[in-house]
C-alpha cells in the first residue's frame, strides 16, 4: 500500500509548513489528487490518520479534491474533460487525445490551523 509512504510524505512536508509558520497544530489539510495519481482516496485517508499520529497533524482533517482526467483533443483545438479516464478519446469528435492537461496531480493544496 504505497499511500502509507505518500501519507507520511504529507505529513512531513505539512509539519515542516506548519513549523515555518509558527502553527502548533494543523487542523486540515487539503490535497489535489488527479483521477490517473493512482492513489486510492480511502486508503490514503487511513494511512493519513495513522501517519499523523503524535505529530501537530494528529487530529487533521484530510480534504481531497479529486481532479478529473483533463486532455487537449487536437480535432477540436480545446481541453476536454474526459468523462471515462480510461477512454482517451474526446467526448465531442470522438478523436483520440494523449496530450494530458490534468489528472496526474498530487499536491497539498493548503493548511488550516485552529
Amino acid at each position: 500500500m504505497h499511500e502509507l509512504s505518500i501519507a507520511h510524505n504529507i505529513v512531513t512536508i505539512a509539519s515542516a509548513a506548519a513549523a515555518e509558520a509558527g502553527a502548533d497544530t494543523i487542523s486540515a489539510v487539503h490535497l489535489r489528487i488527479g483521477a490517473l495519481a493512482g492513489v486510492v482516496a480511502d486508503a490514503l485517508r487511513f494511512s493519513f490518520a495513522i501517519a499523523a499520529e503524535g505529530t501537530p497533524l494528529a487530529n487533521a482533517e484530510l480534504i481531497i479534491e479529486e481532479v478529473p482526467v483533463v486532455v487537449f483533443c487536437p480535432g477540436c483545438n480545446a481541453e476536454v474533460t474526459l468523462p471515462n479516464p480510461r477512454l482517451f478519446r474526446c467526448p465531442q469528435c470522438n478523436q483520440p487525445c494523449g496530450q494530458i492537461v490534468h489528472g496526474r496531480e498530487l499536491e497539498l493544496v493548503a493548511l488550516e490551523t485552529p
